[in-house]
């Protein structure tokens, strides 16, 4: 029923000093329901991460890379490397991930996916999706010992 609809709220969300836009409407008299947002990641970082937004809202992002092999009837095997951009909003897990964590650590992160448009500084719009990380996990390497 449309008339139960309020005008949408326009939601503006910053990263990386390039503005998103996600739009929320509201309806009126409908129960909340339960819903799922949940992300895991097993991967390596792609880049040291950077700081970005202001000093009222600041905002940690880097890349992740995640892979998976294929085989093809001919036998040949294919690696495929996907790309995910991770932001972290959380004082704590931010200031702990900018401060220690590096390029090619392996990482294992929860959170959430959010998606919207970026405003290039062309003036292009692309698409955008982002894990929003609510934990972040370091795994460190054991040197091999040789006996």
């Amino acid at each position: 029923m449309l008339s139960s609809i309020r005008t949408p709220t326009l939601i503006r969300v910053f990263f990386g000093g390039q503005r998103l836009h996600t739009s929320v409407a509201r309806l009126e008299g409908q129960k909340n329901e339960k819903t799922i947002n949940q992300v895991t990641l097993l991967g390596r970082v792609g880049a040291d991460p950077q700081k970005r937004g202001s000093e009222e809202h600041p905002v940690i992002n880097f890349p992740l890379a995640t892979h998976y092999s294929y085989k093809y009837e001919s036998g040949d095997i294919l690696q495929r490397t996907d790309w995910h951009r991770v932001s972290i909003f959380k004082p704590g897990l931010r200031d702990t991930v900018y401060k220690y964590l590096k390029k090619g650590q392996r990482i294992y992160v929860t959170g959430k996916l959010s998606y919207g448009e970026v405003k290039l500084d062309d003036g292009q719009v692309r698409t955008a999706s982002t894990v929003i990380a609510d934990d972040v996990i370091f795994f460190q390497s054991i040197p091999y010992e040789s006996e």
